[in-house]
């Protein structure tokens, strides 16, 4: 397996908007990273993924770009960047861009002027077409709700969008469009980021005629993800982006694709590939949904069997072909603890436990901000509160079809984006030192509990912890490139494995519940010399380690020689 500084590296995730606001108006900013780079820092990570920064009118946070190459104006200016690229590289840490290809604002200039006549030259940087039988051109369902499509009466077409209408999608079949993009991603490398996470990339193709989905349920629109998530042609694209573009920087990459199993992954990700570094799948994030196909909302509660089954699988198929990327939160998913662990009586050991999944994993581990002290969901209790365009078109959507508003609220406040989009809570000062104006979304009640100022006094808190494990990474080759070994697979507590290298391995147990489960190993580790590298609960004095009883989300890592 190649060694490589992005595979040994540990990721730290920035949502701006709500990270760190230095001047008042509620809305993070750029120097408000740079004013934190020292917590990072000290935390341990290597590289900072921020959410995109530029120019937008923010329809969608910042995921519909109107100029590629300007900064946002509520997050500062092109100095300001500058400045914090700088200070991330003089504190030896990397700054990996959020990159949006799949489409742009509708306020862009380009689309502007595609949408100004049917002869205009832009006018095939997007996907327009005629209706048909007095509607839209085919039956896709947005990811926001609703088609895909949105008329534009001023040359009665319609033009596709993946997700809001303020978010038209780019026509990857016109060679200038590619070129345009090719050279904005240039313009970036060359200023010095070092590396992007490519928002969509999966969808930047979609099937030829752009024809109905099937439809068995007779529905108005499809959710039609094998018409345009993972098509053969993205992989042409990707490899022509990569040789003409990425190839010549030592960067790192990371696509955002949905719907794909390790196999397909290893398309994008494949040693002989020429395309990705690694990509977020985001099958474990549908465990506790009835289906991928119907959508996040419709809940059922997740099993750790699945979770096993889903995880291993990528560990093994990724195994010296591939990389894995492993996370827990980002800006679209609700908060781990809340979701995965427990955020009452047991939200310190259970979001220890959780990390010690994500960091003995092999793969790039991703923290999200706030997930290093155990940040919770939102505690919102009105539609009112809530900000995410997502949320609130289902709001709309399920509200008009009779579903009662206290059954609407609960899957809102289960999965709502915004859970992971309340401000970062620094202190207990009022809105919790995130800002001095009035934050742009309610901050979470519980900041004066949950922050950084009390996280960093108490020696046992899981800020500690997670710089624990950043730590132990850095310090064991086997943590970053240990093969994978499944134990006790049908156990429906614990999740326990293996990963060895050469001479070295390491047993982790985890506890994913409540209960007070009893361990018992496999003969192999009954005369082994263990050391114990970390647990989030004080070792109990004289216990048999060929059966542990656990304490309610325990972990528990160990070092062995092979």
């Amino acid at each position: 397996m190649k060694e490589r500084w992005w595979k040994e590296s540990v990721v730290y995730q920035i949502y701006p908007v709500s990270f760190k606001d230095t001047n008042g108006d509620g809305i993070g900013d750029l120097r408000g990273i740079t004013s934190k780079l020292d917590y990072l820092k000290e935390l341990g990570v290597d590289v900072i993924w921020v959410c995109p920064i530029y120019k937008s009118p923010n329809h969608d946070n910042g995921y519909d770009i109107s100029d590629y190459c300007a900064i946002m104006d509520e997050f500062g200016t092109m100095e300001d960047f500058d400045r914090l690229l700088r200070e991330v590289h003089a504190r030896g840490m990397k700054l990996m861009m959020d990159l949006v290809l799949n489409h742009t604002s509708d306020e862009h200039p380009w689309f502007i002027e595609s949408a100004s006549s049917k002869d205009n030259p832009k006018r095939d940087y997007y996907i327009w077409r005629k209706g048909k039988n007095d509607g839209p051109p085919n039956n896709w369902e947005s990811y926001f709700s609703g088609s895909v499509w949105e008329y534009d009466d001023k040359t009665d077409e319609y033009y596709l969008h993946l997700y809001s209408k303020h978010q038209p999608d780019l026509n990857w079949e016109n060679e200038t469009v590619i070129e345009e993009l090719h050279n904005m991603v240039h313009w970036w490398l060359k200023k010095g980021v070092d590396g992007f996470r490519f928002d969509a990339i999966a969808h930047i193709v979609k099937a030829q005629g752009l024809p109905d989905a099937v439809n068995l349920s007779n529905t108005k629109t499809v959710r039609a993800y094998e018409l345009f998530s993972n098509l053969e042609k993205v992989h042409t694209l990707l490899q022509n982006l990569n040789d003409k573009v990425l190839y010549f920087y030592d960067i790192m990459t990371v696509g955002e694709t949905s719907g794909l199993g390790p196999e397909q992954a290893l398309d994008y990700v494949g040693d002989t590939r020429r395309e990705l570094n690694m990509v977020f799948q985001f099958e474990h994030m549908f465990l506790d949904a009835v289906s991928p196909g119907s959508g996040k909302w419709d809940y059922k509660p997740w099993n750790l069997l699945d979770l096993k089954k889903v995880m291993s699988l990528w560990q093994t198929v990724l195994h010296n072909s591939g990389w894995n990327a492993n996370y827990w939160n980002n800006h679209d998913q609700p908060r781990s603890v809340s979701r995965f662990g427990n955020d009452k009586e047991y939200r310190v050991v259970s979001a220890k436990m959780l990390a010690t999944f994500i960091h003995t994993l092999e793969g790039t581990p991703y923290i999200y901000q706030g997930e290093e002290i155990g940040m919770t969901n939102a505690d919102f209790s009105s539609i009112t509160d809530y900000r995410d365009v997502e949320t609130l078109n289902l709001y709309q959507e399920r509200k008009l079809a009779g579903v009662p508003e206290n059954e609407l609220m609960a899957m809102i406040k289960r999965k709502s984006r915004d859970n992971a989009r309340t401000p970062m809570q620094w202190d207990a000062t009022e809105n919790a030192g995130f800002t001095t104006g009035k934050p742009w979304i309610k901050v979470n009640s519980n900041y004066k509990e949950i922050n950084v100022a009390e996280a960093h006094k108490d020696p046992n808190s899981i800020y500690h912890y997670y710089r624990r494990l950043i730590a132990l990474r850095k310090q064991h080759k086997v943590i970053v490139y240990g093969e994978y070994k499944l134990l006790l697979p049908l156990h429906t507590e614990i999740y326990a494995y293996t990963r060895t290298v050469e001479e070295e391995g390491i047993l982790v147990i985890l506890n994913f519940f409540d209960g007070e489960p009893v361990c018992e190993l496999p003969s192999e580790f009954k005369d082994k010399a263990i050391e114990l590298l970390i647990s989030n609960y004080e070792p109990v004095p004289g216990e048999q380690f060929s059966k542990l009883k656990l304490r309610p989300y325990e972990a528990r890592v160990y070092k062995y020689n092979i």
